[in-house]
């Protein structure tokens, strides 16, 4: 890693802040929760074309309507894989940020312009909205099926709303795991020890 001197701590605080509010935003802010949800919609989208398509085989008694199942099921398979992997590649980028907003943290202490990072807000948003998404696909992932609503021989029904139920779960904790990372970072890092090393140099100049 390549070090730099900062001309004084001044320069290296406000460097600082203007990163970690940068990186807080990409982490938290909530059009980040709109995204996760837009994708969490997307795979959801896919999931109930797939849903359908199921349905749709085992209530098609001619080619046409079996054809239509297969073109849903397509439909919804195109839905599903991308948005799987906009997910996958949203964690890794998370879980990058989070390496910098431990280094870049833990270069100082600003208790004045930490107070901005905390975000509170936008903390709780995440933490609130991902419970009830959570809660909700629990709910439609064991409770639904254990209350004989899907009785009989509703395969395609039963995979569908576990499948949506499951999609909700995943969606959800993400975001609560996200909350709970973003807390815990402000509460080791913001509201922690200083830094056991020192921040100037013999010189006189600050590191990075």
């Amino acid at each position: 890693m390549e070090i730099r001197s900062w001309p004084d701590r001044e320069a290296l605080l406000t460097d600082r802040a203007a990163v970690l509010g940068a990186l807080v935003k990409a982490h938290v802010s909530p059009g980040r929760l709109a995204m996760l949800w837009l994708w969490g919609a997307l795979c959801a989208l896919g999931w109930l074309l797939v849903g359908t398509a199921l349905i749709t085989f085992e209530e098609s008694y001619d080619v046409i309507s079996a054809a239509i199942g297969v073109v849903l099921a397509a439909m919804g398979v195109g839905c599903v894989v991308p948005a799987v992997v906009l997910v996958v590649v949203g964690l890794r980028r998370d879980r990058g940020i989070r390496r910098l907003l431990d280094a870049w943290g833990g270069l100082d202490r600003d208790p004045a312009r930490d107070a901005a990072l905390r975000m509170p807000g936008a903390s709780l948003a995440w933490l609130l909205m991902s419970f009830a998404l959570c809660a909700a696909g629990l709910y439609a992932c064991f409770a639904v099926p254990a209350s004989g609503v899907l009785e009989g021989n509703a395969y395609g029904l039963a995979v569908l709303v576990m499948g949506l139920g499951l999609t909700g779960w995943i969606v959800g904790l993400i975001g609560l795991v996200k909350a709970f990372a973003h807390r815990r970072w402000v509460l080791r890092v913001l509201a922690g020890a200083p830094a056991a090393e020192p921040l100037f140099s013999a010189g006189g100049g600050a590191h990075r």
